[in-house]
């Protein structure tokens, strides 16, 4: 958290920050206890496609892949 603090530029910007990481951490990033699945997610594991669509989040630093 230290990190955070100090690289961002103000109360907004470490909100933001922080909200953006929890949403991707929660529905999107996938967690080996729950057989690949984000915490938040409904359903079944995903099945593989052919076509993925990225989605840069925190200016790129973390990505989101997801199924077209």
């Amino acid at each position: 958290m230290g990190t955070v603090r100090r690289e961002c530029l103000g109360q907004r910007h470490l909100t933001a920050v922080v909200t953006d990481y929890v949403d991707h951490d929660n529905i999107h990033r996938p967690h080996r206890a729950l057989q690949q699945r984000p915490p938040l997610a409904a359903g079944a594991p995903h099945k593989p496609t052919v076509t993925v669509i990225r989605r840069d989040r925190l200016g790129g630093l973390i990505h989101e892949y997801q199924a077209a």
